[in-house]
């Protein structure tokens, strides 16, 4: 009988050397007379044990890591395809702190499967959420993602719901789904590890809202960064529409959704969804006004839903569950769950999967293990480059959409990248306005020239020129960016530089706290 052994492709697994040791796995279990079943499962979001071994074992599946090639060899002299010691086992993945912590609802699958294998998929409930779904009137899948109280993932949390809702009672003879993978945001990738982990996952969901809306065709864009993701999706797709679960009969129902991957051409400013349609259209990527919303003229100036790749993905099960199986998630008007993705100067970042409520404190040191450096964790980015510095006295802050609002924060993708006290929150600021500068689209006054002046201020700040007289200007400038910018691009730069100015006027050579300027 086979040794079925686990190790990922996934890109993190894969900059680590996860092909190697793969390489290495099959020579040496040859060489030992072994027959070893390799499988090319998804990463789990451990990513400091990568790349990790799995080894499927009577007692459960057990993890060693991170192998490096030149480890395997040891690694089978010791038995491990038995599950026995090493100075590398982590034990019964289950039992792995880290994971057996979280609440994996979207990413239950994430790591267990072989991300192309619609076998594993469907053992594992995929698909069970659109046999529902077409057995249900679209008005009742509507209601059960209005119901499961599902907001949008991609940042501005908007209910998922009252959007299919929209494109569902609009009268168009086409409607598109639209699905935003161009994550772009500094320390987020919980869409490409869904991308390159549970490719039918978000297929399904994206099938779903299909059927929900009348919709009959549908593109996923993503970021032309991530080849893998995209190479994995395309394949996806086709094995998807081989099986009868994309195409004109789904599941022999009479319904017809096609599919199709589109590749961006690496502008950040195409994240925010108009931009992103004018460059499916083949225009350059520039946001347009609104109104019309693009759930009334959006794609081809037809109705379009559009939703990130964790709201699509949330959907299947929502529908194979029920809506009150996923609100029982979560708190407040904050439901369900977010992969929280932990990253920058902390010992043990990764993906976790929490219901809302969980607190920055938790995610840091529970999860995380405090930072990498061993120094104080000085100040906390959340959301993505255009998200608030968090201080440590809103660390216990419950994580949901508004109690981070009432603090000047922003949960946003579920980025979180984290700063010791070496961080210097005035070159933090300036890398705000910079980034604005130079990812701007350029349609509208307040983003274009106000990032340029306000990478001006900063720097006359830094050299200490009438500091109090540029804060106040430069809080006017960022008055002016919030509120007259066309889109988030704008409207957001201010939060990192004003969050940084509140709570660490020290850094910009300030002796008291900063005063907001009238």
């Amino acid at each position: 009988m086979s040794i079925r052994i686990f190790v990922p492709r996934d890109s993190v697994a894969l900059a680590l050397g996860a092909d190697e040791v793969a390489a290495a796995l099959l020579a040496q279990a040859s060489q030992h007379g072994l027959d070893v079943a390799l499988v090319r499962n998804s990463a789990r979001g451990l990513f400091w044990l990568e790349p990790l071994v799995e080894v499927e074992t009577s007692a459960g599946r057990v993890a060693y890591g991170p192998v490096a090639p030149e480890d395997v060899a040891g690694l089978l002299d010791a038995q491990f395809q038995t599950g026995a010691d090493h100075p590398l086992k982590q034990g019964l993945v289950d039992e792995i702190p880290y994971l057996r912590q979280q609440e994996r609802l979207t990413f239950a699958r994430m790591g267990v499967t072989d991300p192309l294998s619609l076998v594993d998929f469907e053992a594992h409930e995929g698909f069970a959420g659109l046999r529902r779904a077409l057995g249900l009137s679209a008005v009742d899948v509507v209601q059960q993602v209005l119901d499961s109280g599902l907001r949008g993932r991609g940042g501005a949390a908007f209910p998922a719901g009252i959007k299919w809702k929209t494109v569902a009672a609009a009268q168009a003879p086409q409607k598109y789904i639209v699905c935003n993978a161009d994550e772009g945001d500094s320390g987020t990738y919980s869409d490409r590890m869904t991308l390159e982990g549970d490719p039918f996952m978000l297929i399904e969901g994206m099938t779903i809202a299909a059927i929900a809306t009348g919709a009959t065709q549908g593109y996923i864009y993503i970021r032309s960064e991530y080849p893998h993701a995209v190479a994995t999706m395309r394949e996806a797709i086709t094995c998807a529409t081989a099986a009868g679960f994309l195409g004109a009969d789904i599941l022999q129902s009479g319904k017809t959704f096609q599919l199709e991957v589109r590749k961006a051409a690496g502008a950040y400013v195409c994240g925010e969804e108009t931009a992103m349609l004018e460059s499916i259209e083949g225009k350059r990527g520039v946001v347009r006004a609104k109104p019309p919303i693009p759930a009334l003229k959006g794609l081809f100036g037809q109705p379009t839903v559009i939703n990130n790749v964790i709201t699509f993905a949330s959907v299947p099960i929502i529908l194979a569950r029920g809506a009150d199986f996923y609100k029982n998630y979560g708190v407040g008007r904050s439901m369900g769950t977010l992969p929280f993705q932990l990253t920058g100067n902390v010992k043990h970042g990764g993906l976790i999967e929490k219901a809302f409520g969980v607190t920055l404190r938790q995610l840091m040191f529970d999860f995380g293990g405090g930072s990498a450096s061993g120094r104080p964790i000085k100040a906390v980015q959340v959301g993505g480059p255009l998200g608030a510095y968090v201080p440590e006295c809103h660390w216990d802050v419950p994580m949901d959409y508004e109690a981070y609002t009432a603090v000047g924060a922003t949960l946003g993708h579920g980025g979180i990248v984290v700063h010791d006290d070496t961080a210097d929150l005035s070159k933090l600021a300036r890398y705000a306005m910079e980034f604005c500068a130079i990812e701007s689209c350029g349609k509208c006054t307040p983003c274009r020239i106000g990032s340029t002046r306000g990478v001006e201020v900063l720097d006359r700040i830094a050299a200490g020129n009438d500091n109090t007289s540029q804060v106040l200007l430069l809080r006017d400038l960022c008055d002016t960016m919030t509120h007259g910018s066309l889109c988030a691009m704008g409207g957001m730069t201010p939060n990192p530089v004003l969050s940084a100015l509140n709570h660490y006027p020290l850094d910009f050579g300030l002796a008291a706290p900063a005063t907001q300027a009238a």
